[in-house]
Order: structure tokens, then sequence, then C-alpha cells
């Protein structure tokens, strides 16, 4: 049998436009390999911090993704993400910038959540700078027809001087846990409503379990919309018994 070349890789399902970002990344966060059951190839976009893609987003910008996404594909990965919930600014142009699938932000799955709810409840939205995510991220995404309550980080210390000031590299982990926690509960006691939150920051999967364990609502982020879209493009048999 004569099998079709043309890769320079292969087996890798999943590909990461990655921010330039150098502090602590546990298991669960997009830029930890060893949190996920498959190969990842990543690809950094030098030069673009978190603080320079919620500030100052521009065609030059998202350019240097549609570059990177191109060279993704070229290396053979089946599908395209990114380690920074606020690209799904660019999900239209770059997903029309190759041809395989791209899901640049965990928001993709809004619209969808809303659905799995009753029509008068919400999706929670936990977000790493609640200014900064805006209407248009919302319609890059068809979610700004949704119902969604937003909070966000900006008020947390350890959140803000790490992840959006990159300060410092070093990061306190349980801090930032106990940090993300309490705005979840927060979403959730002050919003009754709320029937499932989404987690826009992909520092945040890591605690989906603890944000799960205090407020008794489904989560959804990054690392589910992943592990979906990876099973999309690398199908497995099913194996199990059959009666005789």
């Amino acid at each position: 049998m004569l099998h079709q070349g043309g890769f320079n890789t292969y087996g890798i399902p999943i590909g990461v436009l990655g921010l330039e970002a150098y502090y602590a990344k546990p298991p669960g966060h997009i830029k930890n390999a060893s949190g996920f059951g498959f190969p990842i190839l990543y690809k950094s976009i030098k030069g673009v911090t978190v603080k320079k893609l919620l500030r100052e987003p521009s065609a030059a910008q998202l350019q240097l993704f549609i570059d990177a996404a191109r060279e993704l594909e070229a290396e053979g990965v089946r599908a395209i993400t990114g380690s920074c919930g606020f690209l799904a600014l660019y999900q239209r142009e770059l997903a029309d910038a190759v041809n395989i699938p791209v899901f640049m932000s965990s928001l993709l799955q809004v619209p969808l959540v809303h659905q799995m709810l009753r029509p008068q409840q919400k999706v929670g939205v936990i977000t790493a700078h609640k200014e900064s995510l805006t209407l248009a991220h919302l319609q890059a995404v068809r979610a700004d027809q949704t119902p969604v309550c937003i909070v966000g980080m900006d008020a947390q210390p350890e959140f803000v001087e790490v992840i959006i000031e990159g300060r410092r590299n070093t990061l306190d982990l349980q801090k930032l846990e106990d940090e993300v926690v309490a705005v979840a509960v927060a979403l959730a006691r002050d919003n009754p409503d709320v029937g499932a939150i989404v987690l826009e920051c992909t520092d945040m999967p890591p605690f989906a379990h603890r944000i799960q364990e205090e407020t008794g609502l489904a989560v959804f982020d990054l690392a589910t919309l992943t592990n979906m879209v990876a099973a999309t493009v690398n199908r497995q048999p099913y194996r199990g018994i059959m009666p005789r």
C-alpha cells in the first residue's frame, strides 16, 4: 500500500499558536503538554505578550499569527488553537487562512453551552480582564447574541501581576487557584441564573475541578474544547463487547 507524504512530521493532532510568556504553567494549561493525552506542536509568536494582545491588537499582529498558522499546517498538524482566549478576535481570519480546523478560543463554546441550558439561563464567562473582552471578541466567535454574565480577574493581585502584566515569571499556584475559585464562587452566588461556566483564560483550566466543586456547575474551558477537537481529527475505532 502506498502512503501519501508531504509533511515534515506526522501524528500530531493539535498545533498551538503561543503568546510569549515565561511564567510557570501547570498541567491543564494548553502550554503544558503533559496534561493532554496526545502530541502537541507549539509555535511561539515572538514579541506578542498577553498585555500586547489585550491592548494593542492590529493587522500586523494578526499577520504574525496567520504566518505561524500556515507553518503549523505545513508541519502536518490537523487542527490549530491558541494559548489565550482573547485570540477569539482573530478566529475568522485564521480559520480562513488555512485548510484545517481552527479553534482559537474557548469562547467558541459559549453558544453551544447556552443551547444546553434553559432559555432563561445565562452562560457565566470568567475572563482574564473584563474591560478587554469586547463585543468584537464575542462577535468573532458568534457569541454576541448569547445571554452571558461576564466577570474578570482584574482585581486579583497574583493573576494581574504575573499573567496580565508579566512582571515576574515566578507564580504562587495556590494564590492563583484561590483567586480564580473566589471569582467563580462570587459569580455563581451573585447570579443564580447562570447555568454553566466557560473559562476564557487558558490559565484557569487547572482549577476547573475546584470551580465545579465549589459551584456545582458544569465548567467548560480550552482543555475541554481541545480534547474534543483532538478526538474529531484523530478518530479511533470503538472497542467493546457485542452480544452474541
